[in-house]
């Protein structure tokens, strides 16, 4: 079905800002209904955090919005997470998936928000 290549995550001060990046090759770089960012923290559940349709419908869960934006670029076929004003509660693995739970996932990028 493809491929997803992510980067970009690390270790960052609070109101800090990190930029995701997930590169994606094969089908699901063209043929897809839902591109989206899940994040895993120690002892939670796997959250989604943001989400961009076909029709380039993009949204962010309540927890993120005015800090976090989801975009991506076609022509380059790279999904992105821009993360902004970081707080420590953000601290998790970044997943990037292409259709879902039964879909196309990334390994996951480690972001690490602390002082």
């Amino acid at each position: 079905q493809g491929r997803l290549v992510e980067s970009g995550g690390g270790l960052v001060q609070p109101g800090g800002s990190l930029r995701l990046s997930c590169a994606a090759s094969g089908p699901i770089a063209t043929y897809f209904n839902s591109m989206n960012w899940y994040r895993q923290a120690p002892g939670k559940q796997r959250e989604l955090v943001a989400f961009i349709t076909n029709v380039r419908t993009a949204v962010v869960v309540d927890a993120v919005k005015g800090r976090f934006t989801i975009s991506r670029d076609d022509a380059k076929k790279i999904l992105f997470l821009q993360m902004n004003n970081l707080k420590p509660e953000d601290t998790a693995v970044y997943y990037c998936n292409v259709n879902g739970d039964r879909g196309v996932w990334g390994q996951g990028t480690q972001v690490t928000v602390s002082s």
